[in-house]
This record gives structure tokens, sequence and C-alpha cells, in this order.
């Protein structure tokens, strides 16, 4: 069996900090918008993007979002990033991921991880809410991709869009 090794101390104290960030379950969405794709309409309800652990607040060791989509929301096409990981854990509803290979109907406990380059796209096709947790590695400044889809994408020239998802990592493929 092989093991992996601790990366390096990074904190050299002895007695350890008072750094711990709480943020209760009932905190207001951080961003509501009609969906996750910018130009990919599809949910008439809205949705609700929770920025539980940012690239900023983790010094860019991770981002944390909790996405809670509404009955029919949809979400990215197939694409890829170049510079980090990302993760789905749902934790409610149906959430449809797709793996670079086929469409999985992922229930509440149900884990997909996406190493850099990985193919995958994720929407909601059932009449029900879901929820899930994104988490991406390093940590990026996906509030900046949430929230610019979130004020749309409908009013930017191609090569506007295009710069966007290229600023933000977002490698679109054809479907």
């Amino acid at each position: 069996m092989s093991f992996m090794a601790y990366p390096p101390s990074r904190y050299g104290g002895t007695t350890g900090l008072v750094n711990a960030r709480f943020r209760p379950a009932d905190t207001e969405p951080d961003l509501v918008s009609g969906g996750v794709d910018g130009g990919v309409t599809g949910a008439s309800q809205s949705q609700r993007t929770h920025y539980l652990a940012t690239g900023a607040s983790t010094g860019g060791e991770f981002g944390l979002y909790r996405i809670d989509m509404p009955p029919l929301g949809r979400g990215p096409r197939t694409h890829f990033h170049r510079t980090m990981s990302e993760s789905f854990f749902v934790l409610s509803g149906t959430v449809n991921l797709f793996n670079g290979e086929r469409w999985i109907d992922a229930t509440p406990g149900d884990f997909l991880y996406v190493p850099i380059g990985g193919l995958h796209a994720f929407h909601n096709s059932t009449d029900e809410p879901a929820s899930l947790l994104l988490l991406f590695a390093p940590g990026a400044p996906r509030e900046g991709y949430f929230e610019g889809l979130s004020a749309g994408l409908a009013d930017m020239s191609e090569q506007e869009r295009e710069e966007f998802f290229l600023l933000h990592d977002n490698h679109w493929v054809d479907d």
C-alpha cells in the first residue's frame, strides 16, 4: 500500500489560532439568479447560490458553494477547467451529473470528483428542487463567474462572452 505524505508545514506556532469561521444554515443566499449557465434558460424559479467558503476566504486553498436549483433548473453544458478540479456532493433532490462519458442521476449523498481537465456538466431535469455542494480546488474567484452569469451574457458581444469564459476558466465543448 502506498501512502501520501503530508504537505509541508505552513503554521509554525505552538498554541494554535482562533481563526475559524462559522456560517449559520439560515444565512441568506449570496446570489439569486435564473440559473448557472449564461444564455441557457429553463427555470422559471430562481436559483440560489451560497458562498460558503470563497477562494479569497480560504487563502486560495478551495472554494465551496451551495447551489439550490429550482425544478428543471439548468446548469452549464459540457465543459472543463484547466486550473482547478471540481467536486459535486448532492444534498437533496436529484441532480443530473455528466462525468465525461455518461449522465448519472445523482441523489442525496452521491459524490462526483472531476480532476483538472475533466469533462463535466450538471442540471436538474426533475419537477422537484435540488441542492448540491460545489467544491473547487484550488480556490478560484468563482463568485465573479456566478455574478457575471447572473448579470446576463445576452448583452455581451460574442467576443466579450468568449473573454468572460476564458477569464473564468470555462472551456466549452460541443455537445
